[in-house]
């Protein structure tokens, strides 16, 4: 393994004055030791990735390449390739003295929001290597792998394993493993690519610089100027005094990464509680080779299910391919469900979605919103005796509907507590709880069908406040010969803005027999046009 000496670095920021510092600090003392894992518990080790050349190897360049940006007035390079490096330039150069020391150079504007979509990619595809993967922008990430190193026989294996996952993927990634995610993150990130042993995380991380912890530069400036330019000179002062000085900021870094202090990992999703996964030793490519694994993965999940006494709502299918892609298929059912059978009729038709490519290598199932479900009571062989198949019941239209619901959008009209017409009605799903309103829809009928925006209308009454007699649809006329109403609806004052006029509802019939649903807007009054709508029809 290498092992990277402690140099001094630059004091603070690039052209940045360094920051006076408030005088000596007290005598050294022992830093804390580290806080023991409870008795019976796995202590929690961490994975970190570094992936120093991740904007170039996003765009896949090969040859000598860098990625600029613009500071101010001056326009610097970011990342270099190896090629470029071993020509003279190194991150921080200006753009000018690259051109003139490489003339062929592959310059690249910075995208810093296209590589953090790239880098939580690479996040969901870690999801194959540990369920609790997480992002250490902007270039690295931190696997949780507690519990997982004996399955590739031990830690050093499993350090290897993922050198050779990240190389195939062609990227360069420096790891290291620690107890703590900062300790990990330290040592990768300065080149140390090791193993820490559980409670050796402060020794580990002594030699390195104080860039490692990434504090801020004016406090790593006004530590090299009071004499301490490793971490393991910081370890040896007193909390006190950094703190007070500091900031409890700088104490609480070296506490998390030491293990002092429990620094929570934020995963990239939370794990599921029901998983079955398969690693392929070669990878899938046909229909039949899915499907033949897909149920293989139903049959463990369900069975899992079953033994917990719980069912799902929701099944979520990742496929991870050999180039890094992860493909994800999801269906849902309104009841919670742990029938295979069932299960694998919802995803035949969405599985022509996945596109293979070079072929899977990894397909993970697994089961969200779970609820609990009992056993269900088979039918007696006297009931499917006379027509040969079980009589209907609930959980055959649940399969029903779920069926239907991956082909097209399924919903019912349910009532909203709401007199106004246009929101009294609701689209609800299938399997959702409804409850009428009291009073709901009031006394009067109302028109099956709305349409989907009221027609204006013009109308002819004898008086201001009468039901109208004559009806006019642009060009067309219509005699009215029978009315009902008016219903008057009064504006919502809890949602509807104070200047809202009311409505005064009538239902007629008119010469031809179609009887329409019409409303006038807003009271009548002597010598105003008042404006009508058609709102409805009565099928």
């Amino acid at each position: 393994m290498r092992r990277r000496v402690c140099t001094p670095p630059g004091l603070g920021e690039r052209g940045q004055a360094p920051v006076a510092a408030a005088g000596p600090l007290p005598c050294p003392s022992a830093s804390p030791p580290a806080r023991p894992a409870a008795p019976g518990a796995a202590s929690l080790r961490i994975a970190a990735l570094h992936l120093p050349l991740l904007p170039i190897e996003r765009r896949r360049l090969t040859g000598a390449a860098a990625i600029w940006t613009s500071e101010g007035n001056r326009r610097l390079l970011v990342a270099v390739s190896p090629e470029a490096a071993a020509a003279g330039l190194a991150i921080g150069q200006a753009l000018a003295d690259a051109e003139a020391i490489l003339p062929g150079l592959a310059l690249h504007p910075h995208a810093p929001e296209a590589d953090a979509v790239w880098l939580r990619r690479l996040g969901h595809w870690a999801l194959c290597l540990t369920p609790r993967p997480a992002l250490d922008p902007p270039d690295g990430l931190l696997l949780d792998i507690t519990g997982l190193a004996h399955l590739h026989g031990g830690e050093a294996a499993l350090h290897r394993h993922l050198a050779a996952r990240f190389a195939r993927l062609g990227l360069t990634a420096r790891i290291a493993i620690a107890g703590t995610p900062a300790a990990a993150a330290g040592l990768a990130r300065s080149g140390v690519e090791r193993i820490v042993p559980p409670g050796a995380e402060a020794e580990a991380l002594a030699p390195l610089p104080l860039q490692a912890l990434r504090l801020p530069f004016a406090s790593i400036a006004m530590l090299h100027r009071l004499g301490l330019r490793c971490l393991g000179d910081l370890l040896r002062q007193p909390r006190a005094p950094l703190a007070r000085r500091f900031g409890p900021e700088l104490a609480a870094r070296l506490d998390a990464a030491t293990g002092a202090r429990p620094a929570p990992l934020q995963p990239l999703r939370p794990p599921p509680a029901f998983l079955a996964a398969r690693d392929l030793l070669e990878p899938l490519v046909t229909r039949e080779a899915i499907d033949a694994t897909l149920a293989l993965l139903l049959d463990g999940l369900c069975r899992q299910l079953a033994e917990a006494g719980q069912g799902a709502r929701r099944f979520l299918l990742q496929a991870f391919r050999v180039d890094g892609a992860v493909q994800a298929l999801a269906v849902g059912t309104g009841l919670p469900s742990r029938d295979p059978r069932h299960l694998a009729r919802l995803f035949r038709e969405r599985l022509e979605r996945l596109e293979p490519g070079f072929g899977f290598e990894r397909l993970a199932l697994e089961a969200h919103a779970a609820a609990p479900l009992a056993a269900p009571q088979l039918a007696l062989p006297a009931a499917r005796s006379a027509g040969g198949a079980a009589p209907p019941s609930g959980q055959a239209l649940a399969e029903l509907l779920d069926r239907l619901s991956q082909r097209v959008t399924l919903w019912r009209a349910a009532p909203r507590p709401s007199h106004w017409p246009e929101r009294a009605i609701w689209r609800a799903g299938p399997f959702e709880a409804v409850q009428v309103p009291p009073g709901w829809p009031g006394s009067a009928p109302r028109p099956v069908r709305l349409l989907r925006r009221p027609l204006p209308l013009s109308a002819v009454a004898l008086l201001p406040d009468a039901p109208p007699s004559l009806l006019r649809l642009g060009r067309t006329a219509w005699r009215v010969t029978r009315t009902e109403g008016p219903e008057r609806l009064a504006p919502e004052w809890w949602r509807d803005r104070p200047d809202r006029a009311c409505r005064d509802y009538y239902r007629v019939e008119l010469a031809s027999g179609a009887r329409l649903w019409v409303c006038r807007a807003g009271l009548a009054a002597p010598g105003e046009a008042m404006t009508w709508w058609l709102h409805g029809r009565f099928e």
